[in-house]
């Protein structure tokens, strides 16, 4: 996720954290208490003049193919 978002967004300052754990039982949970919950805190030139929304749904569109292989849930803190 990563280097996925520095390349496609140029983000910088970037964060990305897996908080699964904190989902153990809940909808989307793996049990294995890693992989599918995860928080992204993220700053890009790209975002410069977005309504919010519109930032949210390039972090998304650039990481379609992880929720499409299990993340269940992506919380998105712009910086």
């Amino acid at each position: 996720m990563q280097r996925r978002l520095q390349q496609r967004l140029q983000a910088a300052p970037l964060e990305v954290l897996d908080e699964s754990y904190k989902h153990a039982g809940h909808a989307g949970a793996n049990g294995l208490g890693f992989g599918t919950h995860f928080r992204v805190r993220i700053a890009s030139p790209l975002f410069t003049d977005m309504p919010r929304v519109t930032r949210h749904r390039l972090v998304y569109d650039a990481l379609q193919d992880f929720f499409d292989q299990g993340v269940h849930a992506l919380a998105i803190e712009l910086l």
